[in-house]
């Protein structure tokens, strides 16, 4: 596996849908939470405050994504059984269709989702 900056964030690399499938994950389960919660839609959440929390988040599982593939480890290395690194993709996916599907059902409907 190359460790090339070039290479591991290249748009068929390792890196780019893994870190963006890891975001959405951790986003939809917060968004979802702080709904419950709070009573606050996606929107609302993010004019409330959530783009630092975001910002913060995104570098942090940015950084510990990379760090592990820039020192030469692969995702499928460490892939075993109901943890696969085809599962986390997938997984990924669903998370960032989630996360659209609930802003916009949010905003045709013009209030949160529970």
């Amino acid at each position: 596996m190359s460790t090339k900056f070039s290479d591991v964030l290249a748009f068929s690399g390792p890196a780019p849908e893994r870190i963006n499938g890891r975001l959405a994950m951790i986003g939809f389960v917060a968004a979802m939470a702080v709904e419950v919660a709070k009573g606050q839609g996606v929107l609302e959440q993010i004019s409330n405050g959530g783009i630092p929390w975001f910002l913060g988040t995104s570098v942090v599982l940015t950084l510990a994504s990379l760090i592990p593939l820039f020192q030469g480890v692969s995702v499928e290395s460490k892939s075993k059984g109901f943890m696969s690194s085809d599962a986390e993709l997938w997984n990924g996916r669903f998370a960032m269709l989630g996360l659209i599907a609930l802003a916009f059902t949010e905003y045709v409907k013009g209030s949160t989702l529970v």
